[in-house]
């Protein structure tokens, strides 16, 4: 989906860089230095307008949030919301989340949270698919061992794919839900912008797995 260019976005940005980072590869391994305290750290990759991350970042105040948007018309949205109401365990990153290893250290990471990721249908670009095997290759090299993966779509097609990819890949899965909505868990459940908008017309699925571990 094409996303509308917000002019007054770039300059919005570069006048607010305490809230996002522009060259993230330069805290690889000290991304605990851009919040006020050192704490678990989670990362949403593709974060959109920030509404999922902002609202997990107020519920859970011990945990360090990182938003990786690659639309700079997008994550000056979420951006916005961080300078009406900041939060001092939230950080945003404009950049292609693609290659996470060159971002963070091995072992930096908590957390990764894939929600409504582009699920690229045809089967030529299934390499693009943030649940496809190189990007598990990524996730992996930044995740601590007791680190996990929690991914959300409405896409049947994408939610059957991944479960195929992180079976194959060794992961191991802690949950699996085929309507969120509709379970226990939807209790504890934070809802993205997309979610709230479309849930109404289907299911929401939902996956969390974990990288096994050598002995």
């Amino acid at each position: 989906m094409r996303v509308r260019k917000k002019p007054w976005a770039d300059d919005f940005i570069n006048d607010h860089q305490e809230f996002i980072v522009l060259e993230p590869q330069q805290l690889q391994g000290k991304w605990q230095e851009r919040f006020a305290k050192d704490q678990p750290l989670a990362v949403e990759i593709g974060t959109g307008k920030g509404q999922f991350i902002t609202e997990m970042a107020k519920k859970y105040p011990n945990i360090n949030f990182i938003g990786i948007e690659l639309q700079t018309s997008v994550i000056a949205v979420a951006l916005r919301k961080l300078v009406e109401n900041p939060l001092p365990n939230v950080q945003l990153v404009l950049t292609d989340g693609a290659d996470v290893n060159e971002i963070f250290a091995t072992g930096e990471v908590d957390r990764i949270y894939l929600n409504f990721s582009d699920p690229w249908p045809k089967k030529r670009h299934a390499k693009r698919r943030l649940t496809s095997p190189q990007f598990l290759k990524g996730y992996q090299m930044v995740l601590n061992p007791t680190g996990d993966v929690e991914f959300k779509t409405d896409n049947r097609g994408l939610f059957e794919y991944s479960l195929g990819s992180f079976n194959n890949y060794g992961l191991v899965f802690d949950d699996v839900y085929l309507d969120l909505h509709r379970s226990e868990a939807n209790e504890d459940n934070v809802e993205t912008e997309y979610e709230q908008k479309f849930s109404a017309k289907g299911p929401i699925y939902k996956l969390v797995a974990h990288f096994k571990t050598e002995n």
